[in-house]
């Protein structure tokens, strides 16, 4: 993610274990040619899909939605925060499918009828003659994982299904791949000035920088050579990715730190879990459709 550290901030949650650094290990405390694979693969696969059969990636957005959904779930779940997670995975799962035929209405409807479910199951989880413990904390923070994931990933099914949708989504992903490396790369080169230390130390405005210039300059590029659009929707754009990546960022960074744990899971070699892959992308498939509908 953005602000010079590749592994999205996972790094920074958790003490390191002690003892002798290793040769392969970047300076973000990654298995750095796993976390390449890792990233190379994802990345061509997702782009031979929306190339060759875009409509495929609303299937694949559900299923890695219910893996994060669940990874964020077990998470808070190992921490006494009881999410009930089966209305939560099937919610997320009507929010992303009802946004194919009924775009927006299909996506406020499922998300209020899933956090009213969600309220009912907290509320009756331990029988009609038990009195609920933390209700108000855990209904909360279940809204909060409903917004936060599924919710801002059904922006990136109604941006493939707009016109040149596919070419619009690949735009977007671009994006945060260029503030992923512009930050990084500015970071590890120039990094000296902390960001937010007391959420994420390994961050610097240096790295941001190094964000906002490869943003700016993908934006322009994509927009004009994929869309055929205004460059200056293209730095607009840009520098919207860069602000609410880093914002994406930095909460599940400070969802970690209160947690105490170094990632959501284990899924991805070098990277931690799906939804250590998904912090960044979710905000910015919102803002970019904030855009892309109101400009193209």
């Amino acid at each position: 993610m953005p602000t010079g550290d590749v592994t999205g901030g996972a790094a920074d949650q958790a003490p390191a274990p002690q003892g002798p650094p290793s040769g392969r290990s970047s300076r973000a405390g990654r298995n750095l040619p796993a976390a390449l694979g890792v990233g190379f693969t994802l990345g061509l696969s997702l782009i031979a899909i929306l190339l060759f059969a875009p409509k495929i990636l609303i299937g694949v957005v559900a299923v890695a939605i219910a893996v994060a959904t669940w990874e964020v779930a077990k998470r808070l779940r190992e921490a006494d925060v009881l999410v009930p997670r089966i209305p939560l995975i099937a919610g997320g799962q009507a929010i992303i499918w009802l946004s194919w035929p009924y775009g927006t209405a299909g996506v406020v409807g499922s998300f209020a009828a899933t956090a009213l479910l969600c309220m009912a199951w907290r509320l009756f989880d331990h029988g009609l003659d038990a009195h609920p413990r933390n209700f108000l904390r855990d209904t909360a923070i279940t809204v909060f994982v409903l917004s936060w994931i599924p919710l801002l990933a059904s922006f990136a099914t109604m941006l493939l299904l707009e016109d040149k949708g596919n070419l619009r989504v690949l735009t977007f992903m671009i994006l945060v791949v260029c503030s992923d490396v512009g930050g990084y790369v500015a970071g590890v080169l120039f990094g000296k000035h902390p960001m937010v230390p007391a959420i994420s130390p390994k961050k610097s405005w240096e790295g941001f920088v190094g964000s906002l210039v490869f943003c700016v300059i993908g934006g322009l590029l994509t927009v004009t050579l994929l869309l055929q659009a205004n460059s200056m929707i293209g730095v607009l754009v840009g520098v919207a990715v860069v602000l609410v990546a880093t914002c994406g960022d930095l909460i599940e960074s400070q969802v970690k730190r209160e947690l105490g744990i170094k990632d959501m899971g284990t899924l991805l070699p070098g990277h931690g879990g799906i939804m250590d892959r998904l912090d960044s992308m979710l905000p910015s498939a919102l803002v970019s459709w904030l855009v892309f509908t109101a400009l193209l």
